[in-house]
């Protein structure tokens, strides 16, 4: 084995394609795999099938490299890897809270049958606790190496807007394995990583699985602690914004994730909480984490009460009332609409009667792909154009910046919700905006609109 392996990653989705990218960028030989020939025909000529800032320009640096190309041929993959890294979705059940697994199975048995010499294999897709090990028996009964194949578990941690920076510097790795073999082959995969001083936890497979999941429910508990918080505040005519201030300074607390609005969507926190209740019910425990149902609640009530504010502000209709949405993405820098309570917000004004516009700086193709009955604009003063009601819903910068007199131009009614907390009230009042925000008391506009 030399000292620096060749890679291969299976799965070229947010993840995959990140991943084999930056550690291409990085020095490693990586082959990147996937099932789909037209997500593999555009990385192969340059595109990345997803937004994700810096990312086209370390693909074209990759490329160039010549030590990054894609297929869709696992016996190829097989061949040129001595590590190989499982990178596809775990998407939530359709008729389920559970995690669907039929991607993750797909790679291995794909995959093992070719595997004929000592390699490694690692599952960084988020699992429920207990895959690993089923996943490791399966591989040692399906590949001609037997037991020369081991499993490893090197759970992901990126965020959207910044999966390039938490690839090539995260904040700590972790290394699930079964033997010090493992062990040696990840921290040579890792080696450009592990120079920068990046932490190492290395446990059992068991642990490592639990890992993310146990982040993103302390996470999403952490979001919705704030917007509960929040719904006592607006019984009690309190702030939020300026009770999240006032915790924040404790360090015991800390300020990070202690945001109040709108809640939390994506492909991750959502059906990772659900996927974890749901573990843990058959695992015999779901009492233990119970409290994640109520989290899940908590997040969904907040889209509810967002689109109460708008009806509020259009006296209680909002039949034939236009309304100009600001976003579409889950979160800013990202094109990801997946549980988007942005877009939630808007299709539900939508069917209430509600003449919608929506803009989103990047994620306009995939919002109209799944919403084609909601208006597109392509700028936010083009969907606030003679706008009863504003609402802001993904707090990309562009918004936070917007002139409120400038909009207050184009707008029929200066009335707007800020659903994320990005907003100056001040500032929007001064130019004679009525301005809402969940958890905290209205404010309205000091001049003539």
């Amino acid at each position: 084995m030399t000292a620096r392996p060749r890679l291969t990653v299976i799965g070229t989705g947010y993840l995959g394609a990140t991943h084999a990218i930056c550690m291409a960028v990085m020095g490693f030989e990586v082959l990147g795999v996937d099932v789909d020939a037209s997500k593999i025909e555009k990385l192969n000529t340059g595109e990345v099938p997803f937004f994700e800032p810096g990312l086209p320009e370390l693909l074209a640096k990759a490329c160039e490299s010549g030590r990054l190309r894609f297929t869709t041929d696992f016996r190829e993959a097989a061949a040129f890897g001595d590590v190989h890294f499982i990178c596809v979705g775990t998407p939530q059940q359709a008729d389920s809270e559970a995690a669907d697994l039929r991607y993750v199975d797909a790679a291995v048995t794909s995959l093992a049958p070719h595997l004929d010499r000592r390699t490694l294999v690692v599952g960084k897709s988020t699992v429920p606790v207990g895959t690993a090990a089923r996943l490791a028996a399966l591989l040692r009964a399906s590949a001609p190496a037997g037991d020369q194949v081991e499993l490893a578990w090197n759970p992901e941690f990126l965020r959207e807007g910044f999966a390039v920076d938490d690839t090539m510097k995260p904040d700590r790795l972790v290394f699930g394995v079964t033997s010090e073999w493992a062990e040696e082959q990840l921290r040579a995969a890792f080696q450009p990583v592990l120079a920068q001083d990046v932490p190492v936890k290395v446990t059992d497979l068991q642990t490592a699985e639990l890992v993310k999941v146990a982040a993103n429910s302390f996470l999403a508990t952490k979001i919705s602690y704030i917007n509960a918080m929040a719904e006592v505040c607006e019984a009690t005519g309190a702030d939020v914004h300026d009770l999240a201030e006032a915790l924040a300074y404790d360090e015991r607390i800390g300020g990070k994730f202690l945001r109040p609005g709108l809640g939390f969507g994506g492909g991750c926190l959502p059906k990772d909480i659900r996927a974890f209740a749901y573990r843990a019910e058959e695992l015999g425990v779901g009492q233990a984490v119970g409290f994640l149902r109520e989290i899940d609640g908590i997040n969904r009530r907040r889209r509810a009460r967002t689109v109460d504010l708008v009806v509020e502000l259009c006296d209680g209709d909002v039949a034939g009332k236009r309304v100009a949405a600001l976003g579409a993405a889950f979160k800013p820098n990202s094109d990801d609409i997946r549980d988007a309570p942005a877009l939630d917000v808007a299709a539900t004004l939508h069917r209430m009667g509600a003449e919608v516009t929506v803009f989103d700086p990047a994620a306009l193709d995939n919002a109209r792909r799944v919403h084609p009955e909601l208006g597109y604009a392509t700028s936010a003063l083009g969907a606030a154009r003679d706008a009863d009601v504003v609402v802001l819903l993904t707090e990309w910068n562009e918004f936070r910046e917007i002139s409120p007199s400038a909009m207050a131009a184009v707008v029929r009614r200066t009335k707007i919700v800020d659903g994320r907390h990005a907003l100056v009230p001040a500032h929007w009042a001064a130019a004679g905006w009525d301005y809402r925000a969940l958890g905290r008391p209205s404010v309205h506009g000091s001049v003539p609109a």
